[in-house]
């Protein structure tokens, strides 16, 4: 078995160019003004002789700077995810820093388990899409004064940037779509609300809307994700009991939008036909289902490359007050939520 040789370092590089370490630092750090026009020829020669290749983190710990952000993510598996890692990604190569990602599973323990390991990285920064963290880390984070930005879900006492969707602009618009197209028995559907700042925004905006509207029927109904029976139930209740209205659902995420579309062609019931459907967030399926599902759109990418330079800001040592940014979704209409004959 062959052995890979060992890397070349600064000393090699050094002695093959027949001069001093210091100098091959100067050419390095871009002090080429200080050396004579043979020694950078001999310099260069060398590096390109031995393949040599200097070690970003030691340069940029020796500078007081790694370029290095942290990002904390929820679940890697949803669309949304995947989108805002794509704009984080896009600001990294931009700005010239490095991305470090972590998928915690929505798994409180891997959350904290990341932090503690990002810091030992000496992140210069972090983006975090909150599950939920308990209060020794919460405290740790303040204490170190790491420039620290959120997407999406706020974390409930900590005073930190963030940035997403305009929530109650999104289920207004929303909940308004369905009742002018005639629904008058709304169901807002979620995952457990818990702390998560974005499912209570959404439900509150429906609810507001969906009360202004003359003899509209609003509820709610929390479901786990990934157990149908409880799903199957809520939408069969709801369904059975309103029957004779209008009856439409709004799901409050992507990952439900396509349970939710599951769960109905499991009790034959047809969107568009039998029942109204609009979900948060647009998968590349929903134009395919049917008759198509009418998704509220985020500009996840933008959302993704917007935290990422407000962290750089934070970094810069902007010190300005804390902020959220939110965007503006978009309504992408199709047959789910057509007027119903």
């Amino acid at each position: 078995m062959k052995t890979r040789p060992p890397r070349a370092t600064i000393s090699d590089v050094a002695r093959t160019a027949n001069t001093g370490k210091t100098s091959v630092s100067r050419y390095l750090n871009g002090e080429e003004h200080l050396l004579s026009p043979d020694l950078k020829t001999r310099i260069e020669q060398a590096i390109d002789a031995l393949n040599y290749r200097p070690s970003q983190m030691a340069r940029g710990l020796k500078r007081g700077r790694t370029r290095l952000i942290g990002l904390i993510i929820a679940d890697i598996t949803n669309p949304y995810s995947v989108d805002v890692l794509s704009g984080i990604e896009a600001a990294c190569r931009a700005r010239g820093f490095t991305l470090l990602m972590c998928n915690t599973n929505n798994e409180v323990d891997l959350e904290q388990h990341y932090l503690q390991l990002l810091s030992s990285y000496q992140v210069e920064g972090i983006v975090v899409n909150a599950v939920g963290m308990h209060e020794v880390v919460l405290n740790r984070l303040q204490q170190s004064m790491l420039p620290m930005v959120l997407i999406d879900r706020k974390i409930p006492e900590f005073a930190c940037d963030v940035v997403g969707l305009n929530n109650q602009e999104a289920a207004c618009n929303a909940t308004r779509h369905l009742l002018d197209n005639g629904y008058n028995a709304l169901l807002f559907l979620s995952e457990p609300l818990g702390s998560v700042n974005t499912r209570r925004e959404r439900l509150r905006a429906f609810f507001a809307t969906a009360g202004a509207a003359p003899d509209a029927i609003a509820e709610n109904a929390e479901v786990p994700l990934h157990q149908p029976e409880p799903l199957d139930r809520a939408l069969l209740d709801f369904y059975q009991r309103h029957a004779g209205r209008r009856v439409a659902v709004v799901a409050a995420n992507g990952a439900l939008t396509l349970q939710v579309a599951r769960a109905l062609q499991r009790l034959e019931l047809v969107w568009g036909k039998d029942i109204g459907l609009l979900g948060f967030d647009e998968l590349e399926w929903a134009a395919l289902a049917g008759v198509g599902i009418t998704t509220l759109r985020q500009p996840t990418w933008q959302i993704g490359y917007a935290a990422l330079e407000q962290v750089i800001t934070r970094i810069d040592g902007s010190d300005a007050p804390i902020r959220d940014q939110v965007f503006s979704g978009e309504l992408i209409v199709r047959g789910s939520s057509q007027p119903l004959r």
